[in-house]
Formats: structure tokens, sequence, C-alpha cells
């Protein structure tokens, strides 16, 4: 009895090089202005302190990426992507960040509100919660 060859896997994109950090912030740069984000906002969702690297990585001077950065980030591509998912438009989605709500995770504060406590923690609840919602 012969085996079946296995087919080789695709390799996994390296993350960590510098032209894939460059892609990913010009992709959270992009959610961060349809989210209306303020530079303090987009920080505390990268969890930068200082504005000038913010200012670099939103002018495209960025190197690798850390391990964190890429966590936050990958994050907030789920929370876009399921609202995308949610909501009947693109205005909806990009609104519901700001929008108060009840949910017990956010306590009638928006999720933006809840996000700026600078947590990764936070962003994985929020992404929960939305997948949830979702049915995933």
């Amino acid at each position: 009895m012969g085996h079946a060859a296995r087919q080789p896997q695709p390799a996994a994109p390296d993350l960590a090089t510098r032209e894939a950090g460059q892609a990913l912030l010009r992709t959270y740069f992009n959610i961060a202005d349809a989210w209306k984000l303020s530079p303090r906002e987009a920080m505390t969702l990268l969890g930068l302190r200082s504005r000038s690297t913010y200012h670099l990585w939103k002018d495209g001077k960025a190197g690798p990426l850390s391990r964190d950065t890429l966590e936050r980030i990958s994050y907030v591509l789920g929370i876009y992507k399921a609202l995308q998912m949610l909501l009947p438009s693109g205005e909806a989605a990009d609104a519901w960040m700001r929008k108060p709500n009840t949910a017990p995770v956010f306590g009638g504060a928006s999720a933006l509100e809840r996000l700026m406590s600078g947590n990764v923690a936070d962003l994985y609840e929020v992404r929960r919660y939305l997948d949830a919602q979702r049915g995933t």
C-alpha cells in the first residue's frame, strides 16, 4: 500500500521583515483613518509612546515590527474585518467604534474607549466580542 506524496506547504509570510512591517502599517493607518483616530488614539492602539516613532511609521519608515506590535495590528485588522462583515455599510462599521455600547464588555462605553487603556487584552476582548456576534 503506497503513501500519498505530501504536497509541500507554502511558507508562511515572514512578518518580521521591514517590508512586511511597512505593509502592515499602511493597512493599519488606513483603518485608523477610516475610524477617524487621532494620533494619540492611533499610538495607543499600537502601544507606542514615542510621537517621533509614530510619525516615522506613518511616513513608511519602519524597521521590523516587534511581536507586540504585530499582535496589536493583527487584532485591529480582525476587529475591522468583523465590523465590515457584521454591519450593513462601511460607514456604519467605522462609526461603530465610537458609539456607546451596552454590551457587558463595554459597560456603556464605546469600543474605542475600552481600547484606550492601551492593553493588548482589551484588543483581544473587543475582537472576541465581535467574533461571538458573527457566530465564529
